[in-house]
């Protein structure tokens, strides 16, 4: 695999028409709106990032809720002719440096039950699935599997998370 540069930067009003065009890409008619996205700029608990190249090409973006000692995962995406190039799993070790940086213990998110790369990233990342939530997703009433992290700040967990990013960082250049 070639060794490729992206930013992560974190979202602004800009970055809403291209992500309406990964979200089409990525969910069909059942994408988020643009509203939402405006929506999740005024939203204190929100912390959104987008992934773009070297010639500020919006590749990927992802975004949290933290509430108190948690962080919920509301979506990662990444535009599809990047996709196998790591911009999802450094998205999401954006959002783990962002959970140490406020204190947040735990990380948890819901995902299709068929999306085999994500879980596997997920796992990677020491998600665990605590259960399903039965027809979670709208356009097909597919089951989403919810996981959890462990408390991310144990040595056991943080030995595992550094070790990822050590070889995240041979992939992929964050500049």
């Amino acid at each position: 695999m070639e060794n490729f540069s992206i930013k992560i930067n974190p979202m602004t009003k800009n970055d809403i028409d291209g992500i309406i065009d990964i979200e089409k890409m990525s969910y069909g008619e059942h994408h988020w709106s643009k509203d939402s996205f405006y929506a999740e700029l005024s939203n204190n608990l929100a912390k959104y990032f987008c992934a773009f190249d070297i010639n500020n090409k919006l590749l990927g973006y992802a975004g949290s809720w933290i509430v108190l000692d948690e962080a919920h995962i509301t979506n990662i995406a990444v535009s599809p002719e990047y996709r196998g190039k790591k911009i999802g799993e450094a998205l999401l070790a954006k959002i783990f440096e962002t959970c140490y940086k406020n204190m947040v213990k735990y990380l948890t998110l819901e995902v299709r039950v068929s999306n085999t790369p994500a879980i596997k990233l997920y796992e990677k990342y020491s998600f665990k699935s605590l259960g399903t939530r039965k027809g979670y997703y709208q356009n097909n009433n597919e089951d989403a599997l919810i996981m959890w992290t462990e408390n991310i700040f144990w040595d056991k967990f943080k030995e595992k998370f550094n070790e990822n990013i050590l070889k995240l960082q041979k992939e992929i250049t964050i500049l």
